[in-house]
């Protein structure tokens, strides 16, 4: 019989109601044996995420002793998504009353924040009539705070096998040192993608509030063309650069098992959504472009010092600045005597950015240095790209056409993306005419065909 592990987020879980809608889901297919679980996400536009208000609780646990206030807005809301789903028997204020106990004794951000998924798997476990497993005993991470593969598969593996089924928590495991450990917010996808490659599943569900990724941005352009089929290589690509979906790390646990992930939409299960696959498995569709996706607020900080080609170590020391002041870079283009560090602008704040140019001096003594502020970085990413003559003059011509003045390029090894840095106030124009040039136009050429 077929395997399927499914991951269902904030959003699907948010209420009693959600939460019987997603046990339906559940119910509807027999392979579906092994569940994680995120916590309870908004029910509406003002609400509040309730591991937002765990964060809340461990500040105010950390500076008044007690996190009584808060919790009992946590409090409030299991109550009530136990109420909706007529678990009358279900002793929701015994565990909640250990929770908050064990909030207040650990004072630790990571195990307060991780009772989210807890109580709800805790919840949804029961209203199956399933085995709660609890992360903290199968997931692991090693001494540098990286998932411990060694250690953990195993394990999942012998208890979710004993276990026929399960509900497990997402989001946290244990640490070296024996303490709850998280993984960064949105990580419950990291946690179903670990499971299913543990059980070896046969497809990866990851159920959401849409119906799979869409060609970009639909508050940018209107009606996006949705994603049927994507490879991982460009999903990482899309993730990366801010197609949020998914966790952009929970594509290198399924990647290694060739297991395919399935985005589906909890409030529309019949629609097919988009299915992700490993590359052997992976056929090209028509379209040139998969998809476009970028993000605003970048620094560039460009290098230029004669026979830089020649100078061994030029980069190590360059990156040798960054890495003792704790910074990461996002791109590194370079020429024969050029280089350039693409940063997150947040990095740079508080005179950050000058100490940096003025230990890259002190460390390369280039001949010149400039610094680009205030740009956006866009991917244009699709298999179809290397394949296709023409395709960077295209894309080209369409910012030209629309105006925009590219500041810098950077193309991939892989040449399935090229990647544009434009000022962040064409940010939103940029996208509008790529899509328009690699979609609209596309299928109006198809059309007169």
């Amino acid at each position: 019989m077929s395997l399927s592990v499914c991951k269902f987020g904030g959003s699907s879980l948010a209420d009693g109601n959600n939460i019987s809608r997603v046990t339906e889901i559940i119910g509807s297919d027999p392979a579906r044996r092994f569940v994680v679980v995120s916590a309870p996400g908004k029910r509406y536009s003002d609400d509040i995420k309730v591991t937002d208000l765990l964060y809340a609780c461990y500040r105010e646990s950390v500076e008044k002793g007690s996190c009584a206030e808060t919790f009992q807005k946590i409090r409030k809301r299991f109550r009530s998504i136990v109420t909706e789903l007529g678990m009358d028997s279900f002793d929701i204020d015994g565990i909640l009353d250990e929770t908050e106990r064990a909030i207040e004794e650990n004072k630790s951000a990571d195990f307060t924040a991780s009772r989210g998924e807890y109580l709800n798997a805790r919840v949804v476990a029961a209203k199956l009539g399933r085995t709660f497993i609890d992360a903290k005993d199968i997931i692991f991470f090693d001494d540098n705070g990286r998932f411990d593969e060694s250690r953990s598969y195993p394990l999942i593996s012998e208890k979710l096998s004993a276990a026929g089924s399960a509900v497990v928590p997402g989001f946290y495991g244990t640490g070296a040192d024996g303490k709850i450990r998280t993984f960064s917010r949105g990580g419950s996808d990291i946690s179903g993608s670990i499971v299913a490659r543990a059980m070896n599943a046969d497809v990866y569900e990851n159920w959401t509030d849409v119906s799979g990724f869409l060609a970009c941005d639909p508050r940018i352009v209107e009606k996006p063309e949705k994603i049927e089929t994507i490879s991982f290589k460009e999903l990482r690509e899309l993730s990366y650069m801010g197609a949020n979906v998914l966790h952009a790390d929970s594509i290198f646990p399924v990647r290694k098992g060739d297991i395919p992930i399935r985005i589906k939409n909890t409030f529309r299960p019949e629609d097919p959504g988009t299915i992700i696959l490993p590359s052997k498995k992976y056929v090209k569709s028509g379209n040139i472009v998969t998809g476009i996706a970028g993000k605003r607020d970048f620094t560039v900080i460009f290098l230029e010092k004669s026979m830089m080609n020649s100078e061994v170590g030029f980069a190590r020391k360059v990156l040798s600045v960054l890495e003792q002041d704790g910074i990461n870079f996002e791109h590194m283009p370079s020429g024969i005597d050029t280089l350039s560090l693409v940063i997150e602008s947040k990095f740079l704040a508080g005179g950050m950015l000058e100490k940096l140019l003025r230990q890259i001096d002190a460390a390369v003594r280039p001949d010149y240095m400039r610094v680009l502020e205030n740009i956006a970085l866009v991917a244009t990413v699709g298999h179809g790209m290397a394949s296709n003559v023409g395709t960077s003059a295209r894309l080209f011509s369409a910012l030209s056409e629309a105006g925009i003045n590219v500041r810098m390029i950077d193309q991939g090894s892989s040449e399935i993306n090229i990647i544009v840095g434009i000022d962040n106030a064409d940010y939103e124009k940029c996208i509008r005419a790529i899509y328009h040039e690699f979609f609209r136009r596309e299928k109006a050429s198809a059309a007169e065909d």
